[in-house]
């Protein structure tokens, strides 16, 4: 089924290769319910829904697609759809920002069994690319910095040093100095380890209490979302099209990029072509449309599967592992409930994630000013609006400007000038 020799492996490299996958990436299952809760989602709620969208999107890309990478609730894209909740003044909540992740799941999925989707990404000018990758790395960095009190509201300039001397905030320090120490030393699952030595910190010095550890696991208690005209008829009453758009082409750029970046890696790309790309690009956008009816954010593919391809593994008997290894993580929803709450735990880890999508920023061509401009524009405007969307509205709206300017209007994407007018409309007339 997996084609093992064909490919080079066999089973207990694919095993090892698997566990390797799930521990640098199970930190999610953490992280994941501590950002949206904030957004008013039961932390119960989300830990199942993320370990359903994860498996779901997982085991297609394990059983149809046959590839050794993990599919799951995409960091950024989490930390914006609790932006949009909380920057809406209580005009939206988080039942129906889970329709506009609906909506934008089965756009997804249409996309994605056309060539529509191949369309888009090379309609995209590669430096825009670089820059919200880098832009959404900021973004997830300063929100884990405020997550853990390292920087608070100030009235005078915005934002300013938190306490350093208070408990959460040195603890939140301590995890983020721990974590980045592992991560200097190359261990393997250094981010859910240094989450690990944080939370049994935070249980002796009182700050994490734990009641319980292991419970079997529930499916949620309802189906949020599940019809697609009731999810549709929100984004349009409450203009979210700019908040479908950005979900869409975030998890678009992300699961092309880290499928091209770890196929290359593992020696799957014939030339410059990915066999099976379409049923592999499917992984994702049902991960996203499952995981909105249950409760979490957008899906996409893990750059932390690189791991497990390094540790040998070549086929989707390596993601098959994940899957089940995640089953197994369900029965530890107590334990995650317990340390979702100690937001000094998960904080550091988003630090550090920014850490890795920053370095895009090296690929853009700064020496180009109507190239460097508007993607400048969308890494300055993401952290500061806590909005990917407007960043990226920002950027798609100056790029097209700058080239007319330059004389190079023929050089842009025809679909670039549709982006630049949604986007301008967006901003001006609409929510944002």
């Amino acid at each position: 089924m997996f084609h093992l020799k064909e490919n080079g492996t066999n089973v207990k490299t694919e095993i090892i290769a698997g566990i390797t996958t799930f521990l640098t990436m199970v930190y999610i299952i953490i992280v994941n319910p501590a950002i949206l809760s904030a957004a008013g989602v039961p932390v119960d709620q989300v830990f199942m829904a993320t370990i359903i969208s994860a498996v779901v999107g997982t085991l297609w890309m394990a059983l149809c697609a046959n590839y050794p990478i993990a599919i799951a609730p995409g960091m950024g894209l989490n930390a914006y759809f609790t932006s949009v909740v909380l920057t809406s003044e209580g005009k939206i909540d988080y039942m129906t920002a889970f329709s506009s992740v609906f909506v934008a799941g089965i756009i997804f999925i249409i996309l994605s069994v056309t060539p529509l989707r191949a369309k888009l990404i090379t309609a995209i000018p590669e430096n825009l690319k670089r820059a919200i990758t880098a832009g959404i790395g900021l973004f997830i960095a300063f929100l884990g910095l405020r997550m853990g009190s390292v920087i608070v509201a100030n009235e005078s300039n915005l934002v300013a040093l938190g306490d350093l001397t208070a408990p959460g905030v040195m603890l939140t320090l301590f995890g983020l100095i721990i974590t980045v120490i592992l991560m200097v030393r190359n261990v393997r699952g250094a981010l859910f380890i240094g989450m690990v030595i944080t939370g049994i910190v935070a249980a002796i010095t009182g700050q994490l209490k734990i009641d319980k550890v292991v419970a079997k696991p529930h499916l949620p208690n309802d189906i949020l979302i599940w019809n697609p005209l009731d999810a549709l008829g929100d984004v349009i009453h409450y203009g979210l099209y700019g908040v479908v758009f950005s979900f869409i082409l975030v998890t678009l750029f992300d699961t092309t990029g880290t499928l091209v970046g770890i196929m290359k890696q593992a020696g799957l790309m014939k030339g410059n072509e990915l066999p099976r790309a379409r049923k592999a690009l499917l992984a994702d956008s049902l991960g996203t449309t499952i995981g909105a009816m249950f409760g979490t954010s957008p899906t996409s593919a893990f750059v932390e599967s690189s791991a497990g391809v390094a540790a040998g593994g070549r086929t989707g008997l390596t993601t098959l592992t994940v899957a089940i290894l995640f089953i197994i993580a369900s029965f530890f929803g107590p334990l995650v409930g317990s340390v979702s709450g100690v937001s000094a735990i998960t904080s550091p880890t988003l630090v550090i994630v920014g850490t890795l999508m920053i370095s895009s920023v090296k690929e853009i061509e700064w020496h180009q000013f109507d190239e460097a401009f508007p993607a400048f524009l969308i890494l300055l405007i993401m952290p500061l609006t806590s909005s990917i969307s407007t960043g990226i509205a920002f950027g798609f709206i100056a790029y097209p400007i700058l080239k007319i300017v330059k004389g190079e209007a023929k050089k842009v994407h025809p679909l670039l000038y549709i982006f630049a007018i949604l986007f301008a409309i967006q901003l001006i007339f609409l929510q944002h």
